[in-house]
């Protein structure tokens, strides 16, 4: 047995009160922990993003969302542009997504040129059992949204920590007008939400965000109160149009699950299960 280690049940013991050897080992436990859990999340992120350009064709007009996992998706498309010599035309969903695909040699479009999306691909910080998801932790929901709505097929892809059984562990980030803060952090309030302004931060439109836990029972109605609220641009609930595949990275791994198809409600720009 290696003599500088001892054998020590540290947890949950109050530090301070600890040798200062022991102190030291568990400090060294916990950042190794740390380390080993961040290089987990990241390949899962890596092997999910990976396996999306799985359903990338030549031609396609494809939705490229924003997120650290998106990114390891965008640059994977460059190379992937480059090694099959495919056409492909993105449609960004923000500006870092912008700069990112640019720098990539990838071209660029917008929906005004192209109004119908083949496939969006996209992150999503929670996802429910049916789908149902919260966006909007890197603050681009509004386009993520509207871009999700323009596309034949939408695939998310994610981490396994973004699996969950219900929504509302991450808070619902709302995009509103700066003038409204307070009066929307008060409705807010009325509906059972728990609001606090993203400090220091503007959306790409120059709006404000108030990221706000909720106990949610049923998203698609949450979806909609929150928006009736006058001064509310969009929030971060995706309820009517959810992807038709999740693409969920387990380290090396990868476990993709998909929806019954979809179609469109009558006059409406929203979803609805089959």
């Amino acid at each position: 047995m290696n003599q500088d280690i001892e054998l020590f049940d540290t947890k949950g013991v109050d530090s301070t009160a600890l040798p200062s050897k022991f102190r030291d080992q568990r400090s060294r436990i916990e950042v190794s922990r740390t380390k080993s859990s961040n290089r987990s999340l990241e390949l899962s992120k890596k092997t999910s993003a990976e396996k999306a350009l799985d359903y990338v064709r030549d031609g396609m007009i494809l939705g490229l969302g924003t997120g650290s996992t998106v990114r390891y998706f965008i640059e994977g498309l460059g190379g992937k542009i480059k090694d099959d010599n495919i056409r492909i035309t993105g449609i960004p969903t923000s500006i870092a997504t912008k700069k990112l695909a640019e720098n990539l040699g990838i071209s660029l479009s917008s929906l005004r040129e192209h109004p119908v999306i083949d496939l969006d691909v996209d992150g999503a910080d929670e996802i429910d059992s049916k789908f149902n998801l919260i966006k909007g932790g890197g603050g681009a929901h509004t386009m993520e949204k509207i871009v999700a709505n323009a596309s034949k097929e939408f695939i998310v892809i994610a981490d396994y920590t973004k699996i969950v059984k219900e929504l509302g562990n991450f808070p619902v980030p709302v995009e509103i007008y700066p003038d409204k803060l307070r009066f929307v952090i008060n409705e807010l309030r009325e509906i059972g939400g728990s609001p606090k302004l993203r400090e220091n931060f503007k959306t790409d439109n120059g709006n404000i965000i108030i990221d706000t836990k909720f106990e949610i029972k049923n998203p698609e109605e949450l979806e909609d109160r929150i928006n009736s609220i006058s001064g509310v641009i969009d929030n971060g609930i995706f309820s009517k149009r959810i992807p038709e595949i999740v693409i969920v990275g387990y380290g090396n791994e990868v476990k993709i699950l998909h929806r019954k198809k979809w179609t469109k409600k009558a006059n409406s720009r929203n979803y609805r299960r089959l």
